[in-house]
């Protein structure tokens, strides 16, 4: 297998036979063209989890970047697609794969041209030769990832939290994208009205009505999530007991959920409705929407301790998110009943050598192609026979 970044080129090798992969999801394939520091790249493999191992600036992360883009959304990064294009390249991307799905092996295409989308905002993709939507790409795409940037999750805003949930939302119930931009579309129009200094009422009463019914979807999805991880955790503390990483209890606070608690789902509508139309002057002061599941939070407590997670030691919040990060992917492997892809960057330094033998052997029972990144080929040693170790050493990476 070769591959080539702007600054050398890399060669990819396979020294042993690959072993038969568990039936879940995997990449088999993966080709880049132009995507971040790499020129060209192709990788062939099997089912097994993926190790990356070089030093840092040597593209790792770029590679789980990119297989985070076989899902909808913007990536682990979060970065706008133009960002992506490498710099000395066409000023667009490509990333290609065939992914072996419960349904058989499926190829996707996805990529950036700065000349077919100016403003930077789309990607094109392709699922199995035809056009769609990268909202589409949730539909055959799980996944779940965790790296450095997310070690602030407890301590920083609720923006940050409501993002983590929200995918586990859209892994298990992609319909839930589409309200999302329904509503966050209809708050946007609503506060530019402020802006703009706008007191008709028609305007207002549309967009409300719209911010209620799609809101109050929002919230229901996100509590049924909550839930069910809830569950799916309790039940793993009963059957063994705490683990290496310990158990998080969660609850969703917000405006909508808290009435979803005490009514139907139209009745929360209405009040959803009739709270946005009292709270406008409010609003109109603030210049922006107060009250929603925009404001909601996720709150999450160190179960042994019984303490906030925002006030535990560092050590202890990396292990409490890894955790979580490992149950939303059991969750969705019962659910869906495919296990997710799990890109993990970095996270094998930050832990001992009993909270990496814990992690190695999550993977494993959980049957994921899970894609890892580090700089100590050492560490991952305990996977060697279970795994793809992808090594880089001057220029050239091998099993």
């Amino acid at each position: 297998m070769t591959a080539s970044t702007n600054e050398h080129d890399i060669e990819f090798t396979q020294t042993q036979t690959a072993k038969p992969g568990p039936a879940t999801l995997s990449i088999r394939t993966l080709k880049l063209t132009d995507f971040r520091n790499y020129a060209a790249a192709r990788l062939d493999l099997d089912a097994r989890p993926v190790v990356l191992v070089g030093e840092n600036g040597a593209g790792k992360t770029n590679l789980l970047e990119a297989v985070s883009l076989l899902g909808p959304g913007h990536g682990l990064r979060g970065r706008p697609y133009m960002e992506l294009a490498r710099k000395d390249g066409t000023s667009g991307f490509a990333i290609a794969a065939t992914v072996r799905t419960r349904h058989g092996e499926l190829d996707i295409g996805t990529g950036y041209s700065a000349g077919t989308s100016p403003e930077g905002a789309g990607r094109t993709v392709r699922i199995a030769g035809k056009d769609r939507s990268a909202g589409a790409l949730g539909e055959h795409v799980k996944q779940v990832f965790l790296i450095p940037a997310m070690d602030g999750l407890f301590t920083g805003g609720g923006a940050d939290r409501r993002r983590f949930l929200d995918r586990l939302v859209g892994a298990i119930a992609p319909g839930i994208r589409t309200s999302l931009n329904r509503y966050d579309r209809a708050m946007r129009q609503r506060n530019r009205l402020f802006q703009m200094r706008e007191y008709g009422t028609g305007l207002f009463e549309g967009l409300e009505e719209q911010m209620a019914e799609a809101g109050v979807a929002i919230a229901a999805a996100r509590l049924d999530a909550v839930e069910r991880l809830s569950a799916l955790i309790e039940d793993r503390l009963a059957a063994e007991g705490e683990t290496p990483f310990p158990h998080a209890v969660l609850s969703l606070h917000g405006t909508v959920e808290a009435d979803l608690a005490e009514r139907s789902a139209t009745e929360a509508e209405d009040a959803f409705r009739i709270l946005l139309e009292e709270g406008r002057e409010q609003d109109r002061a603030a210049a922006r929407t107060l009250e929603g599941p925009h404001r909601s939070d996720l709150l999450v407590v160190h179960g042994p301790k019984n303490a906030p997670a925002a006030i535990c030691s560092s050590g202890e919040q990396k292990s409490l998110l890894l955790g979580l990060v490992l149950a939303k992917a059991e969750l969705i492997k019962t659910m869906e009943e495919v296990a997710p892809l799990v890109l993990l960057d970095e996270v094998a330094a930050h832990l001992d050598s009993m909270r990496r033998g814990a992690l190695f052997n999550e993977i494993l029972r959980l049957g994921v192609q899970a894609w890892m990144t580090g700089t100590d080929k050492e560490l991952f040693s305990p996977l060697a026979q279970d795994a793809q170790i992808l090594d880089e050493n001057r220029g050239i990476i091998g099993l």
